[in-house]
């Protein structure tokens, strides 16, 4: 298959993917992307309703968008870190292959 053709095929399936997963409606709770936290925290409290945390945070975000940018900034890391591995490991193998 030809380069052209799998970028085409790689971004249809991005934007579909994307349509795809906005299409559908909003959960129960509201919120449109609400994490598996908050549904735990409902189940809990219908289960046992007197229940109280043993722990909390260290530190609390300000504010969910900060929350958000901070996950933002771990996830861009990681794959950041990721991505360099990946193409160090890719550039030494191809200047062994040249060097034998």
């Amino acid at each position: 298959m030809e380069t052209k053709t799998k970028n085409i095929l790689l971004v249809g399936g991005t934007v579909a993917m994307s349509v795809f997963a906005l299409a559908f409606p909003r959960p129960a709770t509201g919120e449109p992307f609400g994490g598996s936290d908050d549904q735990a925290c409902a189940a809990i409290a219908e289960i046992d309703p007197g229940y109280k945390p043993w722990f909390s945070s260290l530190w609390e975000p300000p504010s969910g968008e900060i929350e958000s940018l901070i996950f933002g900034l771990q996830a861009a890391s990681g794959a950041g870190v990721l991505c360099y591995a990946l193409g160090f490991w890719r550039g030494r193998r191809r200047t062994e292959g040249e060097n034998a």
